[in-house]
């Protein structure tokens, strides 16, 4: 079975939790399954990444679709008009896209990955033509494509409700945190990775988000301002800003000491592994994920995580996180102060679980699900 696969989507470092997703699983498929000849269809911005990340393995081929996603209309074009010409001329069995859409018209079976139906809940993420246009892509390769892969029950659910497609059509196949986020660091190397990043001994609370409107970071920043006298921590936001950077600057602008929130707007792997081992708590007040992939890397990572029980993140945090009502003022504060003053055992209790919840999730079982589906439709195709 060849299988070719639409990364016309992806800039890298761009996309978040739909570029760990597609990089993981190719990894694994390529390591568990070396019999599967995977044809990469790539574009300008990541055909140098793929071909670097997978030159070791000789059953990738590369296709460079001169294209940009950065340019979302044109890239948009391309992919329902030129995408299919180069599937067709490289005789693939089957075409998976990962990243929401596909070509409206393919010469093979097609299956398509929708992460979430997160402009449905919050269209405030997106322009009102980029709202449109999702919306139509989005419904149509669902409609169009044979097989749906959805990375959590709650999206299921989600991609059934707005697309009214068959439920027998939908796939789960969950994420998972790369085990090296629970391989423990010396406090030596730690504060090596850390050191351009933060001061050296000043504890921490962290979150992981870009500043989309959902991600709700200045709700965060707010309480960590009512609290922030009666606790020894800075707060410490990793992520890009994006359209919600204004309520969010809103919020910093507010604080009595704006020194006590540092902004990252990037970070490496080790240096993301040190910052989830080194903070004291994990806060993830988001209000719609449709897996929450941060989530299950502070678990890993062996820090206590509090969370709301919006979307997937009840699917992914099980019991093993504390959970918070948003509708409830005070709750959020009350939760940090009493976690950040939990004794040791209840603290190691609950950490000990969390890592073995996030444990149970990996990505060989993604890539093992991956392949089922995809065998699925080359043998009722074939």
């Amino acid at each position: 079975m060849k299988i070719g696969v639409n990364t016309l989507f992806l800039i890298p470092k761009e996309v978040g939790g739909t570029e760990t997703y597609l990089r993981e699983t190719l990894g694994e498929l390529a390591r568990s399954f070396p019999s599967k000849g995977i044809a990469l269809f790539t574009n300008n911005e990541n055909d140098q990444m793929f071909r670097e990340l997978f030159r070791d393995y000789p059953q990738f081929a590369f296709h460079h679709v001169p294209c940009n996603a950065s340019n979302r209309y044109a890239r948009i074009i391309i992919e329902q008009t030129v995408l299919p010409r180069y599937v067709s001329s490289d005789k693939v069995d089957l075409l998976w896209s990962p990243g929401y859409t596909a070509p409206f018209f393919s010469s093979c079976p097609q299956v398509v990955t929708i992460p979430d139906m997160q402009y449905k809940h919050h269209p405030e993420d997106l322009s009102f033509l980029a709202r449109l246009a999702t919306d139509i892509l989005v419904t149509m390769s669902a409609k169009r494509c044979q097989k749906i892969i959805a990375i959590s029950e709650f999206t299921r659910q989600e991609i059934f409700r707005y697309t009214h497609v068959a439920p027998d059509k939908i796939s789960v196949t969950h994420l998972a945190a790369d085990p090296v986020f629970g391989h423990l660091l010396s406090p030596e190397e730690r504060r090596k990775r850390l050191s351009d990043l933060l001061s050296a001994g000043q504890p921490y609370i962290l979150c992981v988000a870009n500043s989309y409107p959902h991600k709700n970071l200045h709700m965060l920043v707010s309480v960590f301002g009512d609290i922030c006298n009666q606790i020894l921590h800075d707060l410490v936001l990793v992520g890009k800003p994006r359209l919600g950077e204004s309520q969010l600057q809103e919020a910093l602008s507010s604080l009595s000491d704006k020194n006590r929130v540092h902004r990252i707007n990037h970070v490496d792997q080790d240096q993301l592994i040190a910052l989830y081992q080194g903070a004291d708590l994990f806060v993830f007040p988001s209000l719609y994920e449709g897996f929450g992939l941060p989530v299950l890397e502070a678990m890993m990572a062996g820090t206590l995580v509090i969370a709301t029980r919006k979307g997937s993140i009840p699917e992914v945090g099980g019991d093993c996180i504390i959970y918070f009502d948003v509708d409830r003022p005070g709750d959020l504060s009350q939760k940090i102060m009493s976690t950040l003053y939990l004794s040791k055992d209840q603290h190691e209790t609950l950490v000990h679980k969390a890592q073995a919840h996030a444990e149970s999730f990996s990505w060989k079982l993604t890539a093992s699900k991956t392949i089922e589906c995809l065998k699925q439709m080359n043998i009722a195709h074939g």
